[in-house]
């Protein structure tokens, strides 16, 4: 019988603070060895921080084939390659082609993608939506709400839910976790108060058929999705953390080729 061998895809994740990444089992979804993390440089410029990339890509020689592409996260707005918004780096980046910047700093084919956007296919591809067809809606909640929605594992990108205008409020500012710990409020209330409203009127918009939430509080999920009451099962995101390198890889490996 022929041995199995694993496909090896190469995810890095480009945040506020840090820049990460590893080799990705594409079979599996795990690190195929320990993540570098390099702090984002301070200004985050473009080229700044394409270089960063750049060191972290070259890490990897003995794990990561010379031809194989890169995916990469990115914390914007992200159009065909394209930096249409900056949130937590420089304001630079705005109208940057991040695909072409990256490819040329470390010689690889690039895939960029919105970071909450690796994020869902990872947790479709390994986690906690595997498997799962039809709508897809995942939501992080953190200092804001961010989402991104797949149909029939198929990403819709770079989704704004967060965004709707609920009773007058922009979602996120009355709903996001940040917002919990601001008011005071306890798992329950959030999630009576703030999560019901927000999440009954996503789905009467999207009628998704899973909804998973991602961010940190999510580790805590036991003390406030067993308050919500809505159509679709919600669940709590399984890979957290290695999300976006995760999904990154995978995203770079399918449209690309591995």
């Amino acid at each position: 019988m022929a041995q199995h061998i694993s496909r090896t895809g190469l995810g890095i994740d480009i945040g506020g603070s840090g820049i990460k990444g590893a080799p990705v089992d594409l079979d599996t979804g795990e690190f195929v060895t320990e993540r570098v993390k390099i702090a984002t440089p301070r200004p985050s410029t473009p080229e700044a921080v394409a270089s960063v990339v750049a060191e972290i890509a070259a890490a990897f020689p003995e794990h990561v084939t010379a031809d194989c592409p890169l995916g990469a996260t990115f914390p914007a707005v992200i159009q065909h390659g394209v930096a249409r918004s900056a949130a937590n780096v420089d304001a630079s980046w705005i109208g940057a082609n991040v695909e072409h910047l990256l490819a040329k700093a470390t010689g690889r084919r690039v895939l960029v993608v919105n970071d909450a956007d690796a994020a869902a296919v990872a947790e479709h591809r390994y986690g906690a939506a595997a498997g799962v067809q039809g709508v897809v809606l995942m939501t992080t909640l953190g200092t804001g709400i961010g989402t991104a929605l797949l149909v029939d594992g198929v990403l819709v990108p770079n989704t704004e839910f967060g965004h709707l205008e609920i009773d007058g409020h922009d979602a996120e500012t009355r709903a996001a976790s940040s917002v919990k710990e601001r008011e005071g409020l306890s798992y329950e209330e959030w999630a009576e108060q703030r999560l019901q409203r927000y999440y009954s009127v996503v789905e009467d918009l999207l009628w998704p058929d899973l909804i998973v939430v991602g961010g940190g509080v999510s580790r805590k999920s036991e003390k406030f999705l067993p308050h919500l009451h809505l159509r679709a099962p919600i669940v709590p995101a399984r890979l957290r953390n290695t999300a976006g390198i995760v999904g990154a890889a995978a995203l770079a490996a399918e449209r690309l080729g591995g």
